[in-house]
């Protein structure tokens, strides 16, 4: 069961539904997952239905005909089409693969409560025949619990293992053998790195003399981070600012500081899975909240709900360039959350993570999620350089009020004590001179090359995975043309290709029809992963991938 249940009104399904339709999504969802004990008979009607009722009065032939009513919403399920054997698909089974394949999207999260048979009638202006037909086939099938009298709830099917714990790396010296899709983060950009650590070393020697634990940073490289703030419109002071040991500890260490065991946090769905996967092992009870589709960044509409009735303690957000959809959320979005977080009393870490990565420097990014928040309590910032520069500099830094800060640096006594001068005295340099534009200047330009390299390759050889091509960032979310992204991933592997499913950046087994793909390599090799990639997809359309098998680890 999930860790927080959410509600869905009929209305809202009925869009999500709609808009499903309208892209041709809809018939992917058989083709992700088997039919079940339902087979494709049709079940019977009633039994546990939503409304408490003792079930529908018609048998579920007859909601085949879907009666649609005049001025309701369209029912594109009475006019569903199975276009492989020229049939018609019964209205029930339309349906039920639409809510199918919303739960393993992530649109509709595992343990939502769906609304009741003879509301979503009304709305889909079928009959509530037809709606309790649907459900009792989603229950067949493992992708709904009733209780009557109770409701009904999403759900994922029992017994089917989905890689969903956080991505480990894949030893250097194993990339010969093969081509990692798994690793969002590229080589260092040179020659500004060296020189930025022949900096630090001519730096180094006062330092030498101390006893080299700094738990708020150095002041150098506090001081540097508060003016790139500053000069962002987000007024800093170095008292702000408290250095960690990448993104990653800086997330750590607000868990612990904000969340104890058991409390409720937001989470963007799909997110990072390394993040999932720490607030996991915290202890905490993840609420995911959809994004909006595309690149449109946020689901305001969502994230009001979840905040107004979840409470959660702290919320979770990549705005800029999202890992792993690569969308941007734009300034009203980001007004908008930030007013919803405040009055909700929710704390807002905003990841800034892949903030430098704009393909187009002539396009106006949005201003920082933190330059909405007058008052400096509803959110914090986490950065890292570790896209921006290099992942091997473990440099990452949170910048909040100072009297967070000052409860994260007693707090850190406990933890690491601090990050390693050195790596700081390097990151310093960088700012504070011209090797920070010119190394986030090769970056840029390696990186959108990649993407441009990887985005042909797919059109060429996987012409019937679905994406949209970000902006900037790291990383592409492709829907996989209806197959198993677990199921590919792992022929993948066995292929010599690696790249990480989609459920590893869900909760509860959601986005099995997805895999994310990093802008790391260019041509040829670029084309030759596509190529795995596509022999990998065949093998899963054609049945010789073992299910049981699922990928154990990949590349963060």
């Amino acid at each position: 069961m999930a860790q927080w249940t959410s509600v869905m009104g009929a209305t809202r399904l009925a869009r999500l539904l709609g808009s499903q339709r309208a892209s041709g999504t809809a018939g992917a969802a058989r083709a992700l997952t088997p039919l079940g004990p339902s087979g494709e008979g049709a079940p019977e009607a009633g039994g546990h239905g939503s409304d408490g009722g003792a079930g529908a009065e018609a048998s579920p032939d007859a909601a085949s005909s879907g009666a649609v009513s005049s001025g309701a919403a369209p029912s594109g399920f009475a006019r569903a089409a199975d276009e492989a054997s020229g049939r018609r698909t019964p209205a029930y089974r339309a349906l039920a693969d639409g809510v199918r394949l919303l739960i393993l999207e992530g649109r509709v999260p595992v343990a939502t409560r769906l609304p009741a048979e003879r509301e979503l009638a009304g709305a889909l202006g079928v009959s509530r025949t037809t709606v309790a037909a649907a459900f009792e086939a989603l229950r067949a099938d493992g992708f709904l619990e009733s209780r009557r009298g109770s409701g009904s709830w999403t759900a994922v099917p029992a017994g089917n293992p989905v890689p969903t714990r956080g991505l480990e790396p894949l030893p250097p010296e194993a990339a010969g053998s093969m081509i990692d899709l798994g690793c969002a983060a590229l080589p260092a950009p040179e020659p500004w790195l060296t020189r930025s650590f022949q900096g630090a070393l001519a730096e180094l020697p006062p330092y030498a003399h101390t006893h080299g634990d700094y738990p708020a940073g150095l002041p150098a490289l506090r001081e540097a981070l508060a003016d790139r703030y500053t000069a962002r419109g987000v007024p800093t002071m170095p008292e702000q600012i408290m250095v960690t040991t990448g993104a990653m500890g800086a997330v750590a260490a607000l868990t612990r500081l904000l969340t104890p065991r058991g409390e409720r946090i937001a989470v963007e769905h799909p997110s990072y899975a390394n993040v999932l996967q720490l607030l996991r092992d915290a202890g905490a009870r993840l609420v995911p909240v959809p994004m909006a589709g595309g690149l449109a960044g946020w689901d305001l509409t969502a994230w009001r709900q979840v905040l107004r009735d979840a409470a959660p303690r702290m919320a979770y957000v990549i705005g800029d360039f999202h890992n792993p959809t690569g969308s941007l959320a734009p300034d009203d979005q980001r007004r908008d959350l930030v007013a919803a977080a405040r009055a909700a009393g929710t704390v807002l870490v905003a990841d800034e993570t892949m903030a430098d990565l704009a393909f187009d420097e002539e396009t106006p990014l949005p201003r920082p999620v933190a330059a909405f928040d007058s008052g400096g309590s509803t959110v914090i910032t986490v950065g890292s350089v570790s896209k921006s520069i290099w992942a091997g500099l473990r440099i990452g830094w949170v910048r909040a009020a100072p009297e967070v800060i000052r409860s994260l640096v007693a707090a850190r006594a406990y933890a690491d004590l601090g990050s390693p001068v050195l790596e700081q005295l390097a990151v310093a340099h960088m700012m504070n001179g011209e090797a920070w534009a010119g190394a986030v200047a090769v970056r840029r330009e390696r990186a959108r090359g990649n993407r441009d390299a990887l985005v042909a390759a797919l059109r060429e050889h996987l012409p019937d995975w679905e994406f949209t091509v970000p902006l900037g960032g790291l990383t592409l979310w492709a829907r996989t043309g209806g197959l198993s992204g677990s199921r590919i991933a792992e022929a993948g592997e066995r292929l010599g290709v690696r790249v990480p499913s989609g459920p590893r950046f869900g909760v509860d087994g959601a986005f099995e029809g997805y895999v994310r793909l990093p802008f790391t390599i260019a041509d040829p090799l670029a084309r030759e992963a596509a190529s795995r990639l596509a022999t990998a997809a065949d093998l899963v359309r054609t049945g010789a991938v073992p299910e049981a098998n699922v990928p154990r680890s990949y590349v963060a």
